[in-house]
């Protein structure tokens, strides 16, 4: 018999999951077009990545996060152009 403290830990990690599947179904129906098993795995994979997106969007804007993904090793701006081979004359 679980104790209640470990019964509701993980009671909120199933709610938090039926609370996410019902976001994704609210946000891009319940149903799956693709035919293959390959494609729709890959169609749902889709929907989640596109609603995790989303959220991490909305929690930035919300909240006033400032988003740092990546460390930058060189200015973005940067561009080199390549101006075709050279000759050695």
């Amino acid at each position: 018999m679980m104790n209640r403290t470990e019964f509701m830990g993980r009671y909120h990690q199933r709610s938090n999951a039926e609370s996410a599947f019902s976001m994704v179904k609210a946000k891009f129906r319940d149903h799956v077009r693709s035919k293959t098993d390959v494609a729709m795995k890959n169609e749902v994979l889709c929907k989640f990545l596109c609603h995790n997106i989303v959220v991490v969007h909305q929690a930035i804007a919300e909240l006033g996060i400032e988003a740092d993904f990546w460390k930058q090793a060189s200015p973005v701006n940067t561009l080199t152009v390549w101006n075709g081979p050279t000759t050695a004359c």
